[in-house]
């Protein structure tokens, strides 16, 4: 297959987290030439949206995605409005980042908790409570399906097949406000990954991350590899998902406390930017 477009590359800033400031990792994408570039929240709060956006359009980037909303599950009403509240501001901020979508860590069991059946109807319920805000500041919301060993602290939403069934039970028109983030790092394990891709199409697949699954992995958070540095075949779910029409970013998120965070960015950036065309 052809090679990948250069223009496609995005950096989520995860990746250089450890070493620069989003004004740091915003320059840095326009100084090698990356044109995406898609911030964590904690990143953009120590900048400020409204500087973050003017920095971002003065260096002609373009925001892939805004890491990240979600975090529904609670044990009292209280915590559960908390977090409504929390993605109604993450919406906000996409909106004047004027980001492609926000990408949502949906949330684990709270604490004492082992209702996993009632965990998922808490997502379900606060994706519907808060999709006609997005879909009136024009953000589409991206559910990112996480690998199951996250099941309990981060997200119990854990297949494509999964993030699909709750896209068409709150967005059975297909409108563009909810879709998928296609993470290869929690998904390229699933023998059905194909099809799901297929069963997105366009109007779903709203994200793609990439990296790559080092063997053996000594941290299941913090020990993700480069493109090119494990056992992922990025190819060939790059053709997969151009075939159902994904025309968006690659976005690369990297996790490395061993590695990757304790290297100079610009040499990460360097990397990246030959690795995409080596290994995607």
């Amino acid at each position: 297959m052809a090679l990948p477009d250069p223009a496609r590359l995005s950096l989520n800033t995860a990746t250089v987290k450890k070493q620069w400031t989003l004004a740091q990792a915003i320059e840095g994408c326009a100084r090698h030439g990356i044109r995406g570039i898609a911030p964590w929240r904690d990143k953009l709060a120590g900048l400020g949206v409204k500087e973050a956006a003017k920095l971002i359009r003065d260096n002609g980037l373009k925001v892939t995605g805004l890491c990240r909303g979600g975090m529904f599950p609670a044990v009292e009403r209280r915590g559960r409005q908390a977090a409504l509240d929390d993605n109604l501001r993450a919406i906000d901020a996409a909106a004047t980042l004027g980001a492609r979508c926000l990408v949502l860590v949906v949330g684990g069991l709270p604490a004492g908790s082992k209702d996993l059946g009632g965990v998922r109807e808490m997502v379900r319920d606060g994706i519907g409570e808060i999709l006609d805000r997005a879909r009136s500041a024009g953000v589409p919301l991206a559910i990112e399906p996480l690998h199951p060993m996250y099941c309990a602290e981060r997200a119990c939403v854990n297949t494509m097949a999964h993030a699909l069934e709750l896209c068409d039970e709150l967005d059975p028109g297909k409108g563009g406000a909810l879709g998928v983030a296609v993470d290869v790092y929690h998904v390229w394990w699933d023998p059905d990954l194909r099809r799901h891709i297929e069963r997105a199409g366009d109007k779903r697949l709203l994200a793609f991350h990439v990296c790559d699954w080092l063997v053996p992995t000594t941290d299941f958070i913090n020990d993700r590899g480069m493109m090119g540095d494990g056992v992922i075949d990025l190819p060939l779910i790059r053709s997969w998902m151009e075939h159902a029409g994904y025309r968006g970013s690659h976005e690369v998120e990297i996790f490395s406390a061993k590695n990757w965070w304790k290297r100079e960015p610009d040499e990460v950036l360097g990397v990246i930017k030959r690795r995409h065309q080596e290994y995607c």
